[in-house]
Protein backbone atom coordinates (compact mmCIF):
# COMPACT_ATOMS: atom_id res chain seq x y z
CA UNK A 1 0.00 0.00 0.00
CA UNK A 2 1.33 3.26 -0.75
CA UNK A 3 0.99 5.68 1.96
CA UNK A 4 -0.55 8.97 2.10
CA UNK A 5 2.17 11.46 2.85
CA UNK A 6 4.51 9.72 -0.19
CA UNK A 7 1.49 9.77 -2.37
CA UNK A 8 2.19 13.60 -2.10
CA UNK A 9 5.43 13.21 -2.69
CA UNK A 10 4.47 12.18 -6.45
CA UNK A 11 4.26 14.26 -9.40
CA UNK A 12 0.64 15.70 -9.97
CA UNK A 13 0.43 14.52 -13.71
CA UNK A 14 0.73 10.96 -11.75
CA UNK A 15 -1.64 11.57 -9.05
CA UNK A 16 -4.48 12.44 -11.63
CA UNK A 17 -3.47 9.84 -13.57
CA UNK A 18 -5.72 7.25 -11.97
CA UNK A 19 -8.70 9.77 -12.42
CA UNK A 20 -8.52 10.06 -16.40
CA UNK A 21 -8.00 5.96 -16.24
CA UNK A 22 -11.74 5.40 -14.38
CA UNK A 23 -13.51 7.71 -16.53
CA UNK A 24 -11.86 5.94 -19.65
CA UNK A 25 -12.69 2.57 -18.31
CA UNK A 26 -16.33 3.86 -17.15
CA UNK A 27 -16.94 5.07 -20.63
CA UNK A 28 -15.52 1.62 -22.64
CA UNK A 29 -17.97 -0.54 -20.56
CA UNK A 30 -21.00 -1.76 -22.73
CA UNK A 31 -23.63 -1.21 -20.10
CA UNK A 32 -22.88 2.67 -19.82
CA UNK A 33 -22.57 3.11 -23.31
CA UNK A 34 -24.99 6.43 -23.89
CA UNK A 35 -25.27 6.62 -19.54
CA UNK A 36 -22.96 10.22 -20.13
CA UNK A 37 -24.74 13.84 -20.13
CA UNK A 38 -26.88 14.35 -23.05
CA UNK A 39 -27.04 17.96 -24.03
CA UNK A 40 -29.63 18.93 -26.41
CA UNK A 41 -30.96 15.21 -26.78
CA UNK A 42 -29.91 14.03 -30.21
CA UNK A 43 -30.77 10.73 -30.93
CA UNK A 44 -27.39 7.85 -29.41
CA UNK A 45 -25.31 6.54 -32.06
CA UNK A 46 -23.28 3.41 -32.22
CA UNK A 47 -19.48 3.47 -30.80
CA UNK A 48 -17.02 3.78 -33.38
CA UNK A 49 -13.21 4.56 -34.18
CA UNK A 50 -14.24 8.02 -33.39
CA UNK A 51 -15.91 7.45 -30.00
CA UNK A 52 -12.69 5.90 -28.75
CA UNK A 53 -10.58 9.54 -30.24
CA UNK A 54 -13.53 11.29 -28.24
CA UNK A 55 -13.20 9.44 -24.86
CA UNK A 56 -9.22 9.96 -25.08
CA UNK A 57 -9.32 13.23 -25.63
CA UNK A 58 -12.14 13.94 -22.76
CA UNK A 59 -10.31 12.13 -20.23
CA UNK A 60 -6.64 11.94 -21.05
CA UNK A 61 -6.14 16.20 -20.78
CA UNK A 62 -7.64 15.35 -17.24
CA UNK A 63 -3.95 14.31 -16.36
CA UNK A 64 -2.15 17.81 -16.81
CA UNK A 65 -5.34 19.36 -15.29
CA UNK A 66 -3.36 21.03 -12.51
CA UNK A 67 -0.49 21.90 -14.02
CA UNK A 68 -1.56 23.48 -17.66
CA UNK A 69 -5.61 24.14 -16.66
CA UNK A 70 -6.21 26.20 -19.91
CA UNK A 71 -4.91 23.45 -21.97
CA UNK A 72 -6.98 20.97 -20.51
CA UNK A 73 -10.11 22.66 -20.47
CA UNK A 74 -9.81 23.87 -24.02
CA UNK A 75 -9.21 19.93 -25.49
CA UNK A 76 -11.99 18.49 -23.34
CA UNK A 77 -14.45 21.43 -24.11
CA UNK A 78 -13.78 20.75 -27.95
CA UNK A 79 -14.16 16.76 -27.08
CA UNK A 80 -17.39 17.35 -25.44
CA UNK A 81 -18.88 19.32 -28.35
CA UNK A 82 -17.93 16.74 -30.84
CA UNK A 83 -19.17 14.04 -28.07
CA UNK A 84 -22.39 15.75 -28.09
CA UNK A 85 -22.75 16.57 -31.87
CA UNK A 86 -21.96 13.11 -32.92
CA UNK A 87 -24.32 11.56 -30.01
CA UNK A 88 -22.10 9.61 -28.36
CA UNK A 89 -23.29 10.83 -25.01
CA UNK A 90 -20.29 9.34 -22.95
CA UNK A 91 -19.53 9.10 -19.35
CA UNK A 92 -16.35 10.87 -20.69
CA UNK A 93 -18.86 14.15 -20.60
CA UNK A 94 -18.17 14.18 -16.96
CA UNK A 95 -14.72 15.20 -17.77
CA UNK A 96 -16.05 19.07 -18.79
CA UNK A 97 -17.17 20.06 -15.49
CA UNK A 98 -13.66 18.55 -13.97
CA UNK A 99 -11.86 20.15 -16.27
CA UNK A 100 -14.00 23.95 -14.93
CA UNK A 101 -13.70 23.21 -11.41
CA UNK A 102 -9.78 22.93 -12.30
CA UNK A 103 -9.47 25.50 -14.08
CA UNK A 104 -11.29 27.79 -11.74
CA UNK A 105 -9.12 26.66 -9.14
CA UNK A 106 -5.59 26.55 -10.91
CA UNK A 107 -5.73 29.44 -13.86
CA UNK A 108 -4.00 32.54 -12.46
CA UNK A 109 -3.74 34.24 -15.96
CA UNK A 110 -6.73 35.10 -18.45
CA UNK A 111 -9.43 34.09 -16.24
CA UNK A 112 -11.87 36.93 -17.67
CA UNK A 113 -10.74 35.93 -21.40
CA UNK A 114 -11.14 31.91 -20.41
CA UNK A 115 -14.89 32.32 -19.71
CA UNK A 116 -16.02 34.78 -22.42
CA UNK A 117 -14.23 32.14 -24.86
CA UNK A 118 -16.27 29.30 -23.30
CA UNK A 119 -20.06 31.17 -22.99
CA UNK A 120 -19.35 31.82 -27.01
CA UNK A 121 -18.02 28.09 -27.64
CA UNK A 122 -21.30 27.46 -25.77
CA UNK A 123 -23.15 29.24 -27.70
CA UNK A 124 -21.86 27.90 -30.69
CA UNK A 125 -22.74 24.15 -29.67
CA UNK A 126 -26.14 24.86 -28.92
CA UNK A 127 -26.90 26.54 -32.08
CA UNK A 128 -24.67 23.47 -33.59
CA UNK A 129 -26.93 21.30 -31.95
CA UNK A 130 -30.42 22.96 -32.00
CA UNK A 131 -29.36 22.53 -36.37
CA UNK A 132 -28.86 19.30 -35.85
CA UNK A 133 -32.56 18.57 -34.58
CA UNK A 134 -31.87 19.19 -30.73
CA UNK A 135 -35.19 18.96 -28.90
CA UNK A 136 -33.54 20.86 -25.70
CA UNK A 137 -35.39 23.79 -25.96
CA UNK A 138 -33.64 27.33 -24.36
CA UNK A 139 -34.23 26.28 -21.20
CA UNK A 140 -32.35 22.86 -21.20
CA UNK A 141 -29.80 24.96 -22.38
CA UNK A 142 -29.45 27.83 -20.25
CA UNK A 143 -29.79 25.15 -17.07
CA UNK A 144 -26.77 23.40 -18.51
CA UNK A 145 -25.13 26.40 -19.16
CA UNK A 146 -25.40 27.57 -15.51
CA UNK A 147 -24.47 24.07 -14.30
CA UNK A 148 -21.13 24.66 -16.01
CA UNK A 149 -20.66 28.34 -14.49
CA UNK A 150 -21.59 26.44 -11.10
CA UNK A 151 -18.49 24.24 -11.34
CA UNK A 152 -16.52 26.88 -12.23
CA UNK A 153 -17.57 28.95 -9.45
CA UNK A 154 -16.84 26.05 -7.27
CA UNK A 155 -13.19 25.92 -8.65
CA UNK A 156 -12.82 29.90 -7.66
CA UNK A 157 -14.19 29.72 -4.77
CA UNK A 158 -11.67 27.34 -3.89
CA UNK A 159 -9.36 29.50 -5.50
CA UNK A 160 -9.94 32.38 -3.06
CA UNK A 161 -10.32 30.08 -0.06
CA UNK A 162 -6.57 28.80 -0.70
CA UNK A 163 -5.20 32.32 -1.50
CA UNK A 164 -7.04 33.43 2.08
CA UNK A 165 -5.38 30.64 3.76
CA UNK A 166 -1.88 31.17 2.40
CA UNK A 167 -1.91 35.03 3.58
CA UNK A 168 -3.17 34.12 6.91
CA UNK A 169 -0.23 31.19 6.81
CA UNK A 170 2.06 34.65 6.19
CA UNK A 171 0.67 36.78 8.83
CA UNK A 172 0.58 34.09 11.43
CA UNK A 173 4.45 33.35 10.32
CA UNK A 174 5.48 37.36 10.37
CA UNK A 175 3.70 37.18 13.93
CA UNK A 176 5.06 34.39 15.26
CA UNK A 177 8.38 36.02 14.59
CA UNK A 178 8.08 39.02 15.88
CA UNK A 179 7.16 37.54 19.49
CA UNK A 180 10.00 35.30 19.12
CA UNK A 181 12.06 38.34 18.39
CA UNK A 182 10.49 40.24 21.35
CA UNK A 183 11.00 37.14 23.76
CA UNK A 184 14.93 36.71 22.49
CA UNK A 185 15.85 40.66 22.92
CA UNK A 186 13.19 40.41 26.62
CA UNK A 187 15.33 37.74 27.67
CA UNK A 188 18.69 39.12 26.31
CA UNK A 189 18.11 42.22 28.53
CA UNK A 190 16.80 40.54 31.79
CA UNK A 191 19.60 38.21 31.51
CA UNK A 192 22.68 40.18 30.28
CA UNK A 193 21.87 43.61 31.31
CA UNK A 194 22.03 42.89 35.21
CA UNK A 195 25.41 40.72 34.71
CA UNK A 196 26.96 43.84 32.62
CA UNK A 197 25.79 46.49 34.93
CA UNK A 198 27.43 45.18 37.80
CA UNK A 199 30.73 44.28 36.21
CA UNK A 200 30.77 47.95 34.46
CA UNK A 201 30.03 49.61 37.67
CA UNK A 202 32.53 47.16 40.03
CA UNK A 203 35.07 48.10 37.21
CA UNK A 204 34.38 51.57 37.53
CA UNK A 205 35.29 51.38 41.11
CA UNK A 206 38.44 49.40 40.61
CA UNK A 207 39.94 52.54 39.39
CA UNK A 208 40.06 54.41 42.30
CA UNK A 209 41.63 50.73 44.46
CA UNK A 210 44.87 51.08 42.70
CA UNK A 211 46.14 52.15 46.59
CA UNK A 212 44.10 49.25 48.45
CA UNK A 213 45.28 45.62 46.59
CA UNK A 214 43.47 43.66 48.97
CA UNK A 215 40.26 45.77 47.87
CA UNK A 216 40.98 45.66 43.83
CA UNK A 217 42.01 42.07 43.96
CA UNK A 218 38.40 41.42 45.42
CA UNK A 219 36.81 43.57 43.26
CA UNK A 220 38.49 42.41 40.09
CA UNK A 221 37.46 38.85 41.92
CA UNK A 222 34.25 39.75 41.89
CA UNK A 223 34.40 41.19 38.29
CA UNK A 224 35.52 37.66 37.17
CA UNK A 225 32.56 35.64 39.11
CA UNK A 226 30.01 38.11 37.56
CA UNK A 227 31.22 37.76 34.23
CA UNK A 228 31.08 33.66 34.95
CA UNK A 229 26.99 34.24 36.20
CA UNK A 230 26.83 36.24 32.79
CA UNK A 231 28.33 33.26 30.70
CA UNK A 232 26.07 30.75 32.76
CA UNK A 233 23.02 32.71 32.40
CA UNK A 234 23.50 33.12 28.68
CA UNK A 235 23.56 29.26 28.48
CA UNK A 236 20.43 29.15 30.46
CA UNK A 237 18.87 31.28 27.90
CA UNK A 238 20.07 29.11 24.78
CA UNK A 239 18.45 26.07 26.09
CA UNK A 240 15.00 28.34 26.61
CA UNK A 241 15.16 28.94 23.03
CA UNK A 242 15.85 25.25 22.16
CA UNK A 243 12.12 23.79 20.89
CA UNK A 244 12.73 20.74 23.27
CA UNK A 245 12.95 23.20 26.72
CA UNK A 246 9.48 23.31 27.75
CA UNK A 247 9.71 25.03 31.26
CA UNK A 248 11.77 28.45 32.25
CA UNK A 249 13.84 27.96 35.87
CA UNK A 250 13.99 31.16 37.94
CA UNK A 251 17.27 31.75 39.41
CA UNK A 252 17.78 32.17 43.65
CA UNK A 253 17.27 35.47 44.50
CA UNK A 254 19.58 35.33 47.73
CA UNK A 255 22.61 34.80 44.89
CA UNK A 256 21.16 37.82 43.27
CA UNK A 257 21.05 39.99 46.02
CA UNK A 258 24.42 39.08 47.08
CA UNK A 259 25.74 39.78 43.81
CA UNK A 260 24.40 43.17 43.50
CA UNK A 261 26.10 43.67 47.19
CA UNK A 262 29.36 42.41 45.73
CA UNK A 263 28.84 45.41 42.88
CA UNK A 264 28.98 48.38 46.00
CA UNK A 265 24.86 48.35 46.14
CA UNK A 266 23.49 48.07 50.28
CA UNK A 267 20.36 45.86 49.67
CA UNK A 268 18.54 44.99 52.30
CA UNK A 269 16.33 41.21 51.78
CA UNK A 270 13.37 39.65 53.02
CA UNK A 271 11.48 36.63 52.14
CA UNK A 272 8.37 35.36 53.66
CA UNK A 273 6.71 31.71 52.91
CA UNK A 274 8.22 29.60 50.30
CA UNK A 275 7.00 29.21 47.15
CA UNK A 276 3.84 26.02 46.17
CA UNK A 277 5.16 23.34 43.54
CA UNK A 278 2.45 24.88 41.41
CA UNK A 279 3.47 28.17 41.07
CA UNK A 280 4.69 27.48 37.64
CA UNK A 281 6.39 30.48 35.70
CA UNK A 282 5.33 32.99 38.76
CA UNK A 283 8.20 32.24 40.64
CA UNK A 284 10.68 32.92 37.65
CA UNK A 285 8.53 36.38 36.84
CA UNK A 286 9.17 36.93 40.41
CA UNK A 287 12.95 36.51 39.84
CA UNK A 288 13.07 38.36 37.05
CA UNK A 289 10.76 41.63 38.58
CA UNK A 290 13.65 41.50 41.16
CA UNK A 291 16.69 41.42 39.22
CA UNK A 292 14.89 44.07 36.80
CA UNK A 293 14.75 46.07 39.71
CA UNK A 294 18.41 45.92 41.22
CA UNK A 295 19.88 46.43 37.96
CA UNK A 296 18.20 49.67 37.57
CA UNK A 297 19.04 50.03 41.65
CA UNK A 298 23.18 49.88 40.40
CA UNK A 299 22.49 51.63 36.76
CA UNK A 300 20.96 55.14 38.00
CA UNK A 301 21.21 54.84 42.15
CA UNK A 302 24.23 53.12 42.65
CA UNK A 303 25.43 53.25 46.50
CA UNK A 304 21.62 54.33 47.51
CA UNK A 305 19.79 51.94 50.09
CA UNK A 306 17.66 49.14 48.59
CA UNK A 307 14.89 47.02 50.00
CA UNK A 308 13.88 43.96 48.33
CA UNK A 309 10.81 42.23 49.95
CA UNK A 310 8.95 39.07 48.33
CA UNK A 311 6.20 36.89 50.12
CA UNK A 312 4.94 33.98 48.96
CA UNK A 313 1.10 33.58 49.04
CA UNK A 314 -1.07 30.42 48.53
CA UNK A 315 -2.24 32.03 45.40
CA UNK A 316 0.41 34.57 44.14
CA UNK A 317 3.69 36.05 44.63
CA UNK A 318 4.57 39.66 45.78
CA UNK A 319 7.51 41.90 44.87
CA UNK A 320 8.26 45.10 45.60
CA UNK A 321 11.72 46.81 45.19
CA UNK A 322 12.65 50.46 45.87
CA UNK A 323 15.17 52.41 46.02
CA UNK A 324 15.79 55.70 48.27
CA UNK A 325 16.98 58.84 45.80
CA UNK A 326 16.28 57.19 42.54
CA UNK A 327 14.17 59.51 40.27
CA UNK A 328 13.56 57.46 37.54
CA UNK A 329 14.50 54.05 35.93
CA UNK A 330 14.90 55.11 32.31
CA UNK A 331 17.07 58.70 32.40
CA UNK A 332 18.56 60.03 29.29
CA UNK A 333 19.99 57.15 27.72
CA UNK A 334 17.74 54.41 29.45
CA UNK A 335 15.74 52.18 26.83
CA UNK A 336 12.91 51.48 29.40
CA UNK A 337 13.19 48.14 27.57
CA UNK A 338 13.15 46.30 30.93
CA UNK A 339 10.29 47.70 32.52
CA UNK A 340 8.27 47.32 29.60
CA UNK A 341 9.06 43.28 29.03
CA UNK A 342 8.50 43.04 33.16
CA UNK A 343 5.01 44.61 32.83
CA UNK A 344 4.53 42.00 29.37
CA UNK A 345 5.55 39.09 31.58
CA UNK A 346 3.07 40.35 34.55
CA UNK A 347 0.37 40.95 32.22
CA UNK A 348 0.70 37.34 30.71
CA UNK A 349 0.05 36.00 33.66
CA UNK A 350 -2.89 38.16 35.18
CA UNK A 351 -1.29 40.03 37.73
CA UNK A 352 -0.42 43.64 38.41
CA UNK A 353 2.80 45.73 37.52
CA UNK A 354 3.39 49.20 38.56
CA UNK A 355 6.44 51.41 38.41
CA UNK A 356 7.21 55.05 39.48
CA UNK A 357 8.10 57.69 42.24
CA UNK A 358 7.70 57.33 45.97
CA UNK A 359 8.62 58.85 49.28
CA UNK A 360 11.67 59.90 47.56
CA UNK A 361 12.97 57.10 46.06
CA UNK A 362 11.58 54.66 43.10
CA UNK A 363 9.62 51.80 44.08
CA UNK A 364 8.52 48.36 41.49
CA UNK A 365 6.12 46.59 42.79
CA UNK A 366 4.32 43.22 41.06
CA UNK A 367 1.87 40.71 42.11
CA UNK A 368 2.06 37.69 40.49
CA UNK A 369 -0.98 34.94 40.61
CA UNK A 370 1.19 31.22 41.13
CA UNK A 371 -0.39 28.40 39.35
CA UNK A 372 -0.26 29.34 36.01
CA UNK A 373 1.99 26.92 33.49
CA UNK A 374 5.44 27.82 32.47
Amino acid sequence: MISLQRWRTWDVRVQDAPLALFLVLGSLVPALHDKGTQLGGLPNRPFDWLAIAVIALECGPLVVRRKWPLICLALVSVAFAVDQLRGYHTVAGTALPIALISAGLHLSHHRRGTLIALSAGYIGLAIALDLHGATEGVTGFVTFYLALAAAWAVGAWLRLSRSAEAERRVHVAAATRVAERTLIARELHDVVTHHVTAMVVQAEAARYLTAAPERLDQTLQAITDTGRRSLTDLRHLLDLLNPDHSTESPGDLRTLVEQTRLAGQPVEFAEEGEATRDAGSAEAVAYRVVQEALTNALKYAHGNPTSVHVRYGEREITVEVGTEGARSSTPVGGSGRGLAGLRERVDVLGGEFSAGQRDGGFVVRARIPAGNPA
